[in-house]
């Protein structure tokens, strides 16, 4: 069994920072790549970065240069700093990992922590 863990969320006021971590836990763990995704209030859920096991990244445009997404590849911890926060990143953060326990691929997701930012 594969679990994700995510943790750091809470209320900031705009322009705050605010530090996200997911741990995932599980035997024999390859990961191949990890993400955060965020989902308001009648939206749809989006990619907000993502991160690969080389480090190779991506972001949605509304975050670049605010966001950064890294990971620890040994504690398989990936971590995304928000900076100069904005009302509108106001929403519940999901981590997501993609990888293999042991020969077992899975595809799993935490189940969520909520980013408040007060305008």
């Amino acid at each position: 069994q594969v679990q994700l863990v995510e943790s750091g969320g809470g209320l900031v006021q705009a322009g705050g920072s605010l530090r996200l971590s997911c741990a995932t836990s599980g035997t024999s763990l390859k990961i191949n790549f990890m993400g955060w995704y965020r989902q308001a209030p009648g939206k749809q859920r989006e990619l907000v970065a993502r991160i690969t096991s080389s480090g190779s990244t991506n972001y949605a445009d509304s975050v670049k240069g605010r966001f950064t997404i890294s990971r620890d590849n040994a504690k398989n911890t990936v971590y995304l700093q928000m900076s100069s926060l904005k009302p509108e990143d106001t929403a519940v953060y999901y981590c997501n990992a993609d990888g293999r326990s042991g020969l077992l691929p899975f595809n799993t997701w935490g189940q969520g922590t909520q980013v408040t930012v007060s305008s």
